[in-house]
């Protein structure tokens, strides 16, 4: 019987808060958009990849429909956290946060043990993946673990029965050469146990196999020649599709960190202080990054309600900030569960409070854009995206601080979205990244229901 159903190529967007769905259709159309919060235990904030998988599968259906078909798929997410899985794709330990504090003391013990070496791309700190192995390697049936598979990559493994890690996965280990595209056996001996643990590397881009969905295909929206595509790191694979749309140009990408994102054409590339590099998307090129911590220094600053409300007034525009912006009373906390704090002499009163978060952290986020562009040359064109890029008040501040006027990417999930595009390539097509990211009609949405899914 032949289908009727139009195709689609589908980018999912696993992320620290929610989780994404975005369809484009071969017009370069976004036909469908779906959001979920991401399936944490709220006791922990770990994730159990069953209630994951079962919730992109949920998503997949409804974003499909009775009208489209999946032609290809590329899943893109966050970059540190994993699991140890058995030989079926069983997860024998939860999916660690990134930002859980836990990671703190394994920073402590292992990282005085960890040699220095040049050939890591990424700065130390206890986000990395490497101390998210050492954590699950110490719990209960790790010892039953065939591979270690990252959370954005599980769910192509399972949908194609192959174990992977998408490159830009693999450099956010800090075990990584990716100069060379091989892992440092010291590191993971140490960390993780054992370098056979660690399944075959693959470049975004690159076909994994068949889409093998059961409950999937018996639903009809999978088409019979679909494939997975490796995506890897939300960020690089985001801001490659602003690249595709204005080569040379910055990504702000302010979700629940702020990550500044550029490509560097070039193989080579000297490593600036703070700034992390990864793999080119598509290239033979360079990610580069710089991440600081956003969306949790707003939410551990409100838990003061009345500097919660100034906040919720000054992101929305309502409230102007007093003088107390330009000064440093505010302290950003940092990856790893690191906690921010007001400084002693920081005055009390919640405008003024308000006032010196915003102020530091949207100077931060400036500082790290010029870091940035010294990589890719003076007045770069700076694209902002993310839930933050919905609000106008922050949006009106972030101007405040930037030397380059700030340009709003229309669509709303760039992350989805890009992931598509790189589905897309897989198979042929050739869409124009400007048609898609930059529609006309902005996607719907809200600065409340900004602040309700981005901080809480």
């Amino acid at each position: 019987m032949i289908s009727t159903r139009q195709r689609v190529v589908l980018g999912l967007d696993i992320g620290s808060t929610n989780v994404k769905v975005a369809a484009i259709n071969s017009a370069g159309t976004v036909v469908a958009r779906i959001s979920r919060p991401t399936p944490r235990d709220i006791s922990d904030n770990t994730i159990t990849v069953k209630n994951l998988l079962d919730t992109l599968e949920d998503m997949v259906l409804e974003a499909c429909g009775a009208e489209y078909c999946v032609a290809s798929l590329s899943a893109a997410g966050i970059g540190e956290d994993g699991i140890l899985v058995d030989e079926n794709f069983y997860s024998l330990v939860p999916a660690l946060a990134w930002f859980d504090p836990r990671r703190l003391p394994l920073y402590d013990e292992l990282n005085a043990l960890i040699p220095a070496d040049q050939r890591i791309s990424v700065e130390m700190e206890p986000s990395r993946t490497l101390f998210g192995w050492a954590w699950a390697r110490r719990q209960t049936n790790a010892h039953r673990a065939t591979f270690w598979i990252a959370l954005t990559d599980y769910v192509s493994c399972v949908w194609t029965g192959k174990p992977f890690i998408s490159d830009t996965l693999a450099s956010r280990s800090a075990a990584w050469d990716i100069d060379n595209r091989m892992w440092l056996p010291e590191r993971i001996n140490l960390c993780l146990g054992s370098l056979d643990l660690l399944p075959p590397v693959k470049r975004a881009g690159e076909i994994v196999g068949s889409f093998t969905s059961t409950r999937l295909r018996k639903a009809g929206v999978i088409c019979p020649d679909a494939v997975v595509v490796a995506g890897g790191h939300d960020h690089p694979i985001g801001g490659w599709s602003i690249h595709c749309m204005h080569p040379g140009s910055i990504l702000d990408s302010m979700g629940t960190a702020e990550v500044i994102v550029a490509q560097f054409p070039y193989p080579q590339i000297t490593k600036h202080s703070y700034i992390d590099v990864e793999p080119g998307i598509k290239s033979e090129g360079k990610t580069i990054l710089r991440v600081e911590e956003l969306s949790r220094n707003f939410y551990w600053a409100s838990k003061e309600d009345t500097v919660g409300k100034k906040l919720k007034e000054i992101i929305s525009g309502a409230s102007s900030v007093n003088s107390c912006f330009e000064q440093d009373y505010f302290i950003p906390g940092g990856q790893g569960g690191i906690l921010p704090r007001f400084t002693i002499d920081a005055p009390k009163d919640a405008i003024s409070r308000a006032s010196a978060v915003v102020g530091a952290l949207s100077r931060r986020g400036a500082a790290s854009i010029a870091t940035v562009a010294e990589y890719i040359g003076p007045k770069p064109e700076i694209y902002v995206a993310g839930g933050w890029a919905r609000a106008p008040g922050w949006l009106e501040l972030k101007q405040r601080v930037s030397s380059e006027k700030i340009h709003v990417v229309t669509e709303t999930e760039v992350t989805a979205v890009g992931a598509g595009l790189l589905a897309a390539t897989a198979i042929d097509w050739h869409l124009s990244a400007e048609d898609v990211l930059m529609p006309p009609v902005r996607p719907a949405d809200s600065v409340c229901r900004f602040w309700n899914d981005t901080l809480h």
